[in-house]
C-alpha cells in the first residue's frame, strides 16, 4: 500500500483540509492518507481548542486513515523543529510522499530554493545573526536575511507563514535524505491568519475567532466545516463545558508565575537573556492573559514565542527536559492515536518494516518524551471540572480510536 503524510493540526477540522486530504491524495494516487497532528498544544503556541481525540475523530470521518501525534518536544517549536519531527514521524510510518498547502502552490520553486538557500548560507547566517544581534525577532530577522538572497520575492516567498513551513519540510527531507517525494498545493481563498470567515473555505484563525466571540457554533462556522467537525465540537462543549483558549489557562498560569522564584523561571525552556525579571515584573499588573503578553511583547519577543514560553511555564517544561531529548538523532517512537480499516491494512503490512516502536498509550514505553506529553495532557485538562477532567484524562491510557 502506498502513503501519503500530511502535517496538520486541525485546529478545528474545517472544509479546507478536506479539500487538502482530496487532492493530495489523487495527486499521490496514495492507498492510505496519514497525518501527524500536533496534540494538546499547538505550534504558535496556543492550546488546541478541543482536544486531540475529538480532532482525531473528526480527521478519521473527513478522510484521513491513521492520525499521529507530533510529539509535544517538536509541535511547540519554531518551524524547522517542527517540520523535522513531523517529517521524521512521516518517514518512520513509511509514507512515500508528502503533501503540503503552501501560498506558492508549486514544489519546484521549494527545491530551487533550498538549492539557492544551501549555496548561499553562509550569506544568509552572517545577515541572520546581524539582524538577531540589533535585538530584532527571530521571525523577522529571518525574513530580512532570506531578502539578502533573494528568497522572499518572485516566485518564492518565504515570508508567508505556509512558505515557511513548506521549505522547512523539504529541507528536513533533502538534508536527510529521506526517500519521500514533497508536493504542495496552493491554499485556497482564505490566508493563513485572516480573522473573519468569509466563504465555504475559512481559515481555522477566523472559525476560532467566531467560536469564541459568539460562544456557539454560528451558521457561518457551520457553512465553513464538515458535519463531523461539528458533531465533535458540539459534543466537547457539551461534555467539558468549554472550548479551550489561553483566557481559561491565565488564573494558573498567573498563579504559578507569582509562585516561582525567579531561579525557577530562568530555568523554564525559552526564558532566556534576563526575561524572567521582565515576566515576574508584569504579572504583578496582569489581568488577563492578552494583556500580559502585551505588555510583555518587545521588538526581539514576538506574541508567539512568548505563548510558546507561556506553554513551558504552564506544562513545567524545562531547559533540562529539553535538552534530554533534544539529542535524539531519530524519532524514538510512533504514537497511535487512530485509524480505520484502511489504516490497519497499512499498519498490519508495515509492521515488519519499522525501525521504532508503535505506542498505543501515554503510558506504554518509559521515554522522556512520553513523559512531557503526559506533563501537557495534565496541563491541558486543568481547566476542567474534576469529573470531566478525569473523564478525558482517561483517555490517553486507552487503546487508539478506531473508526
Amino acid at each position: 500500500m502506498k502513503a501519503c503524510g500530511l502535517i496538520v493540526e486541525y485546529n478545528p477540522f474545517h472544509n479546507g483540509h478536506l479539500y487538502h486530504i482530496q487532492k493530495a491524495k489523487k495527486n499521490s494516487n496514495a492507498d492510505c492518507m496519514i497525518a501527524v497532528m500536533s496534540g494538546t498544544f499547538l505550534q504558535r503556541g496556543e492550546p488546541a481548542i478541543i482536544d486531540k481525540f475529538h480532532r482525531t475523530r473528526a480527521a478519521l470521518q473527513s478522510g484521513i486513515d491513521i492520525v499521529l501525534e507530533l510529539p509535544y518536544h517538536y509541535a511547540v517549536q519554531s518551524s524547522d523543529m517542527f517540520a523535522k519531527g513531523a517529517v521524521k514521524t512521516l518517514h518512520e510510518i513509511g509514507v512515500s510522499d508528502i503533501n503540503f498547502g503552501s501560498e506558492s502552490g508549486n514544489i519546484s520553486n521549494f527545491i530551487t530554493s533550498y538549492e539557492i538557500f544551501k549555496a548561499k548560507e553562509t550569506i544568509y547566517e552572517k545577515n541572520l545573526k546581524s539582524y538577531l544581534d540589533k535585538g530584532i525577532s527571530f521571525p523577522k530577522a529571518s525574513k530580512f536575511a532570506y531578502e539578502h538572497i533573494g528568497l522572499t520575492s518572485g516566485d518564492m516567498d518565504l515570508s508567508k507563514p505556509n512558505n515557511i513551513l513548506g521549505f522547512s519540510y523539504v529541507k528536513t527531507i533533502l538534508e536527510n535524505d529521506l526517500a519521500i517525494k514533497p508536493s504542495t498545493i496552493k491554499r485556497t481563498n482564505s490566508d493563513y491568519h485572516d480573522q473573519t470567515i468569509g466563504n465555504s473555505i475559512a481559515s481555522a484563525t477566523g472559525i476560532r475567532n467566531e467560536l469564541f466571540t459568539n460562544a456557539q457554533i454560528t451558521p457561518e462556522i457551520a457553512k465553513s466545516i464538515p458535519k463531523e467537525t461539528y458533531l465533535e465540537l458540539q459534543q466537547y462543549k457539551h461534555t467539558a463545558t468549554t472550548w479551550h483558549t489561553w483566557e481559561s489557562y491565565f488564573p494558573l498560569l498567573h498563579y504559578r508565575v507569582l509562585t516561582m522564584s525567579l531561579q525557577e523561571l530562568s530555568l523554564i525552556e525559552g526564558v532566556d537573556e534576563g526575561l524572567e525579571y521582565r515576566i515576574k515584573q508584569t504579572s504583578k499588573e496582569a489581568t488577563s492573559f492578552t494583556g500580559w503578553i502585551d505588555a510583555i511583547k518587545t521588538k526581539r519577543y514576538t506574541w508567539t514565542r512568548l505563548q510558546r514560553i507561556f506553554v513551558h511555564i504552564l506544562t513545567n517544561t524545562s531547559k533540562n527536559d529539553v535538552n534530554q531529548v533534544s539529542n535524539e538523532a531519530s524519532i524514538p517512537y510512533i504514537r497511535l492515536l487512530g485509524f480505520n480499516q484502511t489504516g490497519q491494512a497499512y499498519l498490519n503490512q508495515t509492521r515488519k518494516k519499522r525501525n521504532v516502536p508503535l505506542v498505543t498509550k501515554i503510558s506504554q514505553k518509559p521515554n522522556p518524551m512520553l513523559e512531557m506529553e503526559e506533563k501537557a495532557s495534565n496541563a491541558y485538562y486543568s481547566i476542567l471540572p474534576p469529573k470531566q477532567k478525569n473523564q478525558f484524562k482517561k483517555q490517553e491510557i486507552q487503546p487508539p480510536i478506531r473508526i
